[in-house]
């Protein structure tokens, strides 16, 4: 198949284009929201393929994967048709929870598909056709060496998220290990938080840097309040981590007893970072333990499989 998708969501997407199908990505000069193009810090093969906008009528596809509101009125101005529709919603629902109304109850013809069971529960979808295709991730390995006894954090802008990804609980983590917040704008995290230096260290990498310095630290932390389920907490239980992580949302299914704790206690979750960091042989016990289950829940097999069997009914 040729599949029309935007690039709004690398890490998912990285993921989605290894199956077997043409991916064609709008790319627009200035490469703004909606022309991105290819990925430049992610791994995407060459079945990814640029298509400028006015080029796109002239392409043969077969389904549109949409994943903002916006996308249709792009589908119709830039295509002139409506081939078969899939919405991909990446996120839990903000708003009136749990009465808020998903964009696509109001497409025709759409199937709306979910990446976690939680984020399903959650919205109202009006009674469209509605499934769920759990995450798959490129495996990275089994990098873990923990040889550093800190935290590490994975959160994008945490200072303008804040209650939403736990900004404000870092602090309470900090006194239990020092903490290395990985993301984008993450400069000067530890001063908006009053924090020493030694105590929260912000780096901006590139996906081909950061399972490699993840893997070093003992321990991963995952704040996150309210949101889907973070693809960094699943990258870090395939490098063999182990995971310290809020109660919510989708995290009680994906981490399983003795692939890490799991509480909505902050005491009890800071007592389990002090743990890790200072038993490295639990550390990595509980890590590999979290690896083999997300291998079993998140692998990449199963994903591109759900997926290849819903385009083909979408298509049929």
């Amino acid at each position: 198949m040729r599949i029309l998708l935007w690039h709004v969501h690398g890490s998912w997407t990285t993921a989605f284009v290894r199956g077997p199908h043409t991916y064609v990505v709008p790319v627009t000069p200035d490469r703004g929201p909606d022309g991105l193009g290819r990925a430049r810090t992610f791994d995407w093969p060459d079945s990814v393929v640029e298509v400028p906008p006015e080029r796109l009528r002239e392409e043969d596809i077969d389904v549109v994967v949409l994943q903002r509101p916006h996308e249709l009125a792009l589908v119709d101005r830039w295509l002139g048709r409506r081939p078969p529709l899939v919405y991909l919603e990446h996120n839990a629902p903000h708003g009136d929870v749990p009465d808020t109304r998903h964009p696509a109850a109001d497409i025709p013809g759409v199937t709306l598909v979910h990446v976690t069971h939680f984020n399903r529960l959650m919205w109202d979808d009006r009674g469209i056709p509605t499934t769920v295709v759990e995450h798959g991730i490129v495996d990275p390995g089994p990098l873990w060496t923990g040889e550093l006894p800190h935290a590490a954090v994975v959160v994008n802008e945490p200072v303008r998220r804040g209650r939403t990804t736990g900004t404000d609980l870092l602090p309470a983590f900090a006194g239990a290990a020092p903490l290395d917040v990985f993301g984008m704008k993450t400069e000067g995290l530890a001063g908006r938080l009053g924090l020493p230096p030694e105590r929260c260290r912000s780096y901006e990498l590139t996906q081909a840097d950061l399972h490699g310095a993840l893997a070093r630290r003992r321990v991963y932390v995952h704040p996150v309040r309210w949101t889907s389920l973070g693809l960094s907490l699943l990258e870090a239980m395939h490098l063999g981590m182990p995971v310290v992580a809020l109660a919510t949302t989708e995290v009680t299914e994906a981490v399983p007893p003795g692939a890490g704790v799991v509480s909505n206690r902050v005491d009890v979750l800071t007592d389990a970072v002090r743990d890790f960091v200072t038993d490295p042989a639990h550390a990595r016990r509980t890590g590999e333990r979290a690896r083999a289950a997300a291998l079993a829940r998140y692998g990449l097999p199963r994903f591109l499989d759900d997926w290849e069997r819903l385009l083909k009914e979408v298509t049929r």
